[in-house]
């Protein structure tokens, strides 16, 4: 299964894989009928969820056959649900490269004026570049942004670019990649060819890989930054099977 979802992954362009990749995964699900994890976006409960990833060292338990949530959209469904006002306050939302597993849950919330963007994504409703927020200063009152500053030219641009359109008070999640045995962010603008961006940055499209100064990257966009260890400091290890989360992830919850 692991070699399928591999080959999957990395040969078929990702437009077409937000199309048609959930019917494939509830087709799936019939293998994993179980209660052992639980995913806390859908609420579905399975023995395992499937594998990930596009090699062959892909994570076990990673995939919500359901919703195709992976592990760091359970932990943000969580900490949005525990440690925000997102499900109970009446919000304007950017949501930037939006995650299937959230669109339609998302929009059905009554309490959410809620816009999903993204440059390529078939998903969203607006297309935007992210160096150049379509929108006025001050508009939203939360923006959701996970994993695109490893994709994009000028990541600090982009960063102060969700701030300008956010409210004063207002508060963003903008989850990257990290390795933590890097102090500082590791980038390098030679490696061009997308085999060894696969080597050095994990995926043949990332441009960089952050380090442990991922939050102090934030701040230069403009952002106050709270580094939450949630998983870490706030949740039990069963808790943490349960969902299958990514165990020492920090949530940057930046304000405005």
């Amino acid at each position: 299964m692991k070699s399928i979802i591999s080959l999957v992954l990395r040969y078929i362009p990702r437009p077409y894989l937000q199309l048609v990749g959930h019917w494939a995964a509830r087709g799936l699900s019939i293998f994993y009928i179980g209660n052992k994890v639980e995913c806390p976006v859908c609420n579905s409960k399975y023995r395992k969820f499937l594998p990930y990833g596009r090699n062959t060292s892909s994570r076990e338990n990673a995939l919500c056959p359901s919703c195709l949530s992976l592990e760091r959209h359970r932990l943000m469904a969580l900490y949005m649900k525990r440690k925000t006002n997102f499900y109970t306050a009446n919000l304007k939302v950017l949501h930037v490269a939006p995650e299937y597993c959230f669109i339609d849950r998302f929009e059905q919330m009554k309490n959410l004026d809620y816009i999903t963007a993204d440059i390529e994504s078939p998903l969203a409703k607006v297309k935007m570049d992210i160096h150049q927020i379509p929108f006025p200063e001050n508009t939203f009152d939360v923006a959701i942004c996970n994993h695109v500053m490893e994709h994009v030219d000028d990541y600090i641009l982009a960063m102060s670019e969700l701030h300008r359109v956010l409210k004063p008070g207002g508060w963003a999640l903008i989850q990257s990649p990290q390795d933590m045995k890097y102090e500082v962010t590791y980038e390098d603008p030679t490696i061009t060819d997308p085999k060894e961006r696969e080597i050095h940055f994990l995926q043949n499209d990332h441009l960089r890989l952050f380090g442990r100064n991922y939050g102090r990257e934030l701040e230069k966009g403009g952002f106050k930054v709270t580094e939450d260890r949630f998983v870490m400091d706030e949740l039990s290890k069963a808790e943490v099977l349960r969902y299958s989360l990514p165990g020492e992830e920090i949530v940057y919850f930046c304000q405005k």
